[in-house]
């Protein structure tokens, strides 16, 4: 498998006011195309931190980070942009649904903004919504869900513009037990059968054992 995610020694050091904050520490890691990779820590290791920079969503301090072999560390913050909505979709712990659209326009959001053609956007969205178990709950808006549906719309809209790569962040956290299994299960197919590479951010172990394989960071750094 090729590595589609690539960091070679990624620190990253926030500044507060006079005091700089070191986060990651000399970071070196790869996901594989077609992979399933859990990121573990406890709260303040820099996990989150990690994800950011997985998923293109912050710059590091010093290092590469690269993207289907090409270094996408410096370049310019709308090309990033569009790099990032066509390759990756992203899944949060509080679902970050729109509340005053339905389940179906959550969907097809990022397909307008990505200005797909509307028929295509009608015909993904529904097909979106069956796969994820929710076709009957197309019209209800957000709060008018269980947890466990919610984030399944959150999976679903992540997926509408077909992206490679699927990043999620305690994906689970929001979850009781039993339907945190379903959401792993959920991407667990998609790993398996729709052969996306996917990443999740965990602190719970048997969470993390759903991946192929398990990142431990502790302290910024990886197996530490």
């Amino acid at each position: 498998m090729n590595k589609v995610i690539e960091l070679e020694n990624v620190d990253k050091v926030y500044k507060m006011g006079s005091v700089k904050v070191p986060v990651l520490k000399d970071i070196s890691l790869h996901i594989k195309n077609g992979e399933f990779a859990a990121i573990m820590g406890p709260s303040g290791s820099g996990k989150s931190t990690l994800m950011n920079m997985i998923g293109l969503l912050d710059r590091p301090t010093s290092g590469k980070v690269m993207l289907e072999g090409k270094d996408v560390s410096k370049i310019k913050d709308n090309q990033l942009a569009k790099i990032r909505g066509k390759k990756i979709g992203f899944v949060f712990q509080s679902f970050h649904l729109y509340p005053t659209l339905s389940v179906i326009e959550n969907i097809q959001l990022p397909m307008r903004i990505h200005e797909f053609k509307e028929k295509e956007i009608i015909d993904r969205s529904l097909e979106l919504l069956n796969s994820v178990g929710l076709g009957h709950r197309g019209n209800y808006l957000p709060s008018k869900l269980s947890g466990g549906e919610m984030q399944r719309v959150a999976i679903a809209r992540a997926l509408s513009t077909e992206p490679s790569i699927i990043l999620a962040d305690e994906p689970t956290g929001n979850l009781d037990t039993k339907r945190g299994h379903e959401i792993m299960q959920l991407f667990k197919n998609l790993n398996e059968d729709k052969k996306k590479t996917i990443a999740i951010i965990t602190h719970e172990e048997h969470i993390a054992e759903y991946a192929d394989r398990i990142i431990k960071i502790r302290d910024g750094m990886i197996g530490g």
